[in-house]
This record gives C-alpha cells, structure tokens and sequence, in this order.
C-alpha cells in the first residue's frame, strides 16, 4: 500500500479503474476483451495493484464485470459517459482513502512503473499529478482527496479529470512517462488488433517459454 505521513498517521492512495462503457465504436464492452491472455479489466486492476494503489475500486455498468480483489462500484448512469462513472467513483472511496489514482480499462499500455511514478510523487507530497506524453497530460491522473468536489462538479459527459485539469493546471504536478507507458487506447477493431499485436509480440519477446 502507498502511503504517505502527515500529521494525523498514514493516508492511503486507492486506485480507480474505470470501466463501465459498452464500448459502441469497438462493437463490444472492453473490460471483458481479452489481450495476451488477460482481459483488460485484470490488466487494469494488475497495474494499479503492482502500480501500489490498495484498495482498487473498479466501476462497471454496461456489464456486469467482477474482478477479483477489488471494490466494486455499479455505474447506472454509465450511458451518460465516462463523466458519470469518476463521479460514481469518487462517491464510493471509503473515508480511509486520502488520493486516488484513476486509470481508465482501454488503455493497456499505461505501466505499472507509470503509476508507481505518479505514486512516488504523492509520497512526497504532490496533491494533484498527471501522467504526460510528449508533454501532453493523460492518464493516469493522481488527485487529493480535497480536489474531489471540483473534478466530480467539471466531470460531464464523456470527460474525465480533463476539465479540472485545465481549470487548476497551476496546482496540477505533470509527470513525463513517456519512457516507460503510452496513453494509446483502444476505441476502434484496428485500434484493438494494433494493441493485440504489439502486446502478444512484447509478451512473447520478454517470455521465453513462449518463443519459438
């Protein structure tokens, strides 16, 4: 567990996994896709996990989703976009939780060592962090427990996190983890089958049981 000291004891950095769309343009709900062998809501809750971020809290609402090892949240607004499920979210941290870390399930090449990253600078002190590429911020995003109320007002339709971001940039830490993540998500079949193979062959170069 991550922690951080204060001056009432340890806080604790929960992660937030959302997964809860049906996933329209891709013409099935990603949680339950499958890449490498791993659905994409285990990969999620894995990186969080091994990222440091106990408890993970998983929104779901299209379908029903269990993951295991997790808290998890039923979204029945999910229709009205990603908006809706980081508000659901956020309602349902438990009083212990002092920051979360939010990730979303379509993006599979976000690391462990990307939410370690942004996780290390909660330790030393940062309240809002942002994961960047190429100097642009994305996911995943780290937020104190005291911006909640701004990002769960600013966060409609389908955006996030986005618009607090913008709207508290001077309060907002951006961290570059370009080196070892990417942002790319899967919204699209060829955004799938684009994923699917860079993660079957890096899984395959990195196991050498499963080389020929």
């Amino acid at each position: 567990m991550t922690t951080r000291k204060n001056g009432t004891g340890d806080t604790h950095l929960a992660g937030l996994l959302l997964a809860a769309g049906e996933g329209d343009r891709l013409g099935q709900p990603k949680a339950q896709i499958e890449l490498a062998g791993e659905r994409l809501v285990d990969r999620g809750v894995r990186v969080l996990h091994e990222g440091g971020c106990v408890p993970v809290y998983v929104v779901t609402g299209a379908v029903p989703v269990e993951a295991a090892g997790t808290v998890p949240v039923h979204n029945p607004a999910w229709s009205e976009g990603l908006g809706s499920s980081l508000r659901a979210g956020l309602d349902a941290m438990s009083d212990e939780v002092d920051a979360v870390l939010v990730a979303l399930v379509d993006q599979p090449l976000v690391s462990a060592a990307a939410v370690r990253r942004l996780a290390d600078a909660y330790a030393e002190g940062e309240r809002a962090v942002v994961a960047t590429y190429a100097g642009n911020p994305r996911n995943p995003v780290l937020l104190g427990r005291e911006h909640w109320p701004n990002v769960h007002a600013m966060a409609e339709g389908d955006v996030g996190a986005r618009p607090f971001l913008r709207a508290y940039s001077h309060l907002v830490t951006p961290v570059a983890c370009d080196d070892i993540a990417s942002a790319e998500d899967i919204d699209t079949p060829e955004d799938l089958e684009r994923l699917r193979a860079r993660i079957e062959s890096a899984t395959e170069d990195t196991n050498p049981a499963r080389s020929p």
